[in-house]
């Protein structure tokens, strides 16, 4: 049966975003969180929010289309609206510790159509 707590907690990361809330973002990390794309190698908590927090701006919507779990991992399968219409697919392994995501390690998809040809 999954997790429904760690379920909740990756609908709430990707929520957070969506609603641009940095503090519910912050009080979703671990201290020790780090975050790995093909553009950033196993930053830390704080280059994240840097880097990566400031794209929140630039998104619409985010679409949960797949959601695994097992131990204390999830794979997520998501869809993002950009403000322009653009829109792409990415797949993200979220680590936890507790009830905190201790790692993401993300993997990009391609852009696909516009949002308005969908």
């Amino acid at each position: 049966m999954p997790n429904a707590n760690m379920l909740d907690l990756v609908h709430r990361y990707y929520g957070a975003y969506q609603s641009k809330d940095r503090q519910a973002i912050e009080q979703l990390l671990t201290d020790d969180f780090t975050f790995t794309s093909p553009y950033d190698d196993h930053i830390d908590r704080q280059l994240y929010f840097e880097r990566c927090w400031p794209n929140s701006e630039t998104s619409r919507a985010y679409t949960i289309e797949k959601l695994f779990e097992q131990g204390n991992e999830a794979l997520v399968r998501y869809k993002a609206e950009l403000n322009t219409g653009k829109v792409f697919r990415n797949t993200e392994l979220l680590r936890f510790n507790g009830n905190k995501i201790a790692e993401v390690d993300v993997y990009f998809g391609r852009t696909l159509k516009e949002a308005s040809e969908k």
